[in-house]
């Protein structure tokens, strides 16, 4: 039995590799995904059968069959009503999960070591205490992430919240040391739960202080933490698959997160201290001089344009106007134009949000351009639509050094020959800072609902052919 179960554990290692692989193609990221899931769905099934090969108690038998059960029929309907805009709040609570759950296998370790007064090596000592850390950090970071992106939550960079974060770090890093110097004369499962419990409020005062266009950076390091958290509990447990898929999950993670600091133009630790917090910078309140366009003017414009960019940003989430994207590309390609979708690395709410909402609306990954793909020739576009898009298109990261985004690459929109912005009203990007890509005089706003704009867009479009 126990051969056929490893044998189980090797099939799943080898569909995370192969998944992994083929989601590094978004023309096959569905199918990658499939492959990765059913790796998992063995990995599940040799646990149970690795559990039951031994003497399992009917109550336990009983808890995991509910939660099974529970976890398929609560993560199937939140997965499947969940509104592309609440995609990135859904990706935290899963993560946060996955947290909770390394930080509760170290607290079950450290609860059955106390009671059988058992002592262990240091070095698994070490491992316990590193997955029930990390754990708890990205359980309660995870949740906290949700509650900001959701609103509920807003940010806090003042003296107060830093020197907590400070305190509760150190006493994260000093606990251990004294512990096992012999300073600290506590029993290890006291230590343990000493440490969950800081490293849950440490978990909040990290993730309190960033804010604004660093969110998706923390969503990818929050992801990497858990990874980190379920390879060590997979140690712990003596559990290959889950060392192994904690270890693709920690390492894509860092990757993800490094990458799009470097597309920000961020260090990590600028990233941590929320200095792109909401909030806005000199002249935030100073009306700004616009030009407003209307629907028939945008057909205008559409129709003697021969290049055309499109820059999704989150506003298209929110009016849902992926579709219509679709709709108006293929109504102009008929005509003899060419467009392009122009991405920024960290639009949205989290890493790849508009490729998965153009996705979603079957646009092929070839019409999809890198933002430094496409900036050195931005003067070759006759037109660019901003379709809800804002910090991402604010010349202020170049030309404004007391912005609180400046430095941050973007999609230079302000060097094409004729953008149009479509915008509900004049608020600010989630970076809380006004853009002053709208006083430029190759720009015009289109104010109003993206999705119903595009439509008239669309409609007016079709009469025309």
């Amino acid at each position: 039995m126990s051969v056929i179960i490893e044998l189980g554990y090797l099939i799943s290692v080898l569909s995370f590799v192969l998944g992994l692989k083929l989601m590094s193609t978004p023309k096959q990221a569905e199918k990658g995904n499939m492959v990765a899931a059913v790796g998992m769905l063995v990995a599940v099934i040799c646990t149970i059968a690795a559990g039951f090969s031994g003497s399992v108690p009917l109550t336990n038998v009983i808890i995991i069959g509910v939660a099974i059960i529970l976890g398929i029929i609560v993560g199937k309907r939140m997965a499947s009503s969940v509104e592309m805009t609440a995609m990135p709040q859904l990706v935290s609570l899963f993560n946060a999960t996955g947290g909770g759950c390394a930080m509760l296998l170290g607290f079950i370790e450290a609860w059955d070591q106390e009671s059988v007064s058992q002592s262990s090596g240091a070095t698994y000592e070490l491992l316990l205490i590193l997955g029930v850390v990390t754990g708890a950090i990205a359980f309660t970071g995870s949740i906290l992430a949700y509650l900001k992106l959701a609103g509920k939550v807003k940010d806090n960079t003042t003296l107060a919240v830093n020197l907590v974060s400070r305190m509760f770090l150190a006493a994260m890093v000093l606990l251990p040391i004294l512990f096992f110097s012999g300073f600290l004369p506590i029993s290890f499962p006291t230590l343990t739960y000493v440490l969950i419990g800081v490293s849950l409020i440490y978990g909040v005062v990290f993730v309190l202080p960033i804010g604004g266009a660093d969110m998706p950076v923390v969503i990818s390091l929050l992801n990497s933490i858990t990874g980190i958290a379920t390879a060590l509990a997979g140690f712990l447990q003596g559990n290959k698959a889950m060392i192994a898929g904690g270890i693709f999950v920690g390492a894509a993670g860092i990757l993800l997160t490094l990458l799009m600091c470097k597309a920000m133009n961020r260090s990590l630790l600028k990233v941590f201290a929320g200095n792109l917090s909401k909030g806005g910078g000199p002249g935030s309140d100073t009306p700004q001089e616009i030009q407003e366009t209307s629907i028939s003017e945008t057909l205008t414009q559409l129709s003697f344009a021969e290049k055309i960019g499109v820059v999704p940003g989150y506003g298209m989430a929110v009016a849902q106007a992926q579709q219509e994207c679709f709709q108006l590309q293929q109504i102009l390609e008929k005509r003899g134009k060419s467009i392009d979708y122009i991405i920024h690395p960290v639009a949205g709410r989290m890493p790849g949000h508009m490729n998965v909402l153009l996705a979603e609306a079957k646009i092929d990954y070839d019409y999809l351009k890198e933002m430094d793909e496409v900036n050195p020739s931005m003067h070759e576009y006759d037109l660019l639509l901003v379709i809800g898009a804002n910090d991402v298109v604010n010349p202020a990261a170049e030309n404004n050094t007391e912005s609180p985004i400046y430095g941050m690459p973007i999609v230079k929109a302000h060097l094409s020959q004729k953008t149009v912005v479509m915008k509900r009203s004049m608020s600010t990007g989630y970076a809380g800072v006004q853009n002053e890509l709208f006083e430029n005089e190759n720009c015009e706003l289109l104010f109003g609902d993206a999705k119903q704009s595009l439509q008239e867009i669309v409609r007016q479009l079709k009469l025309l052919d």
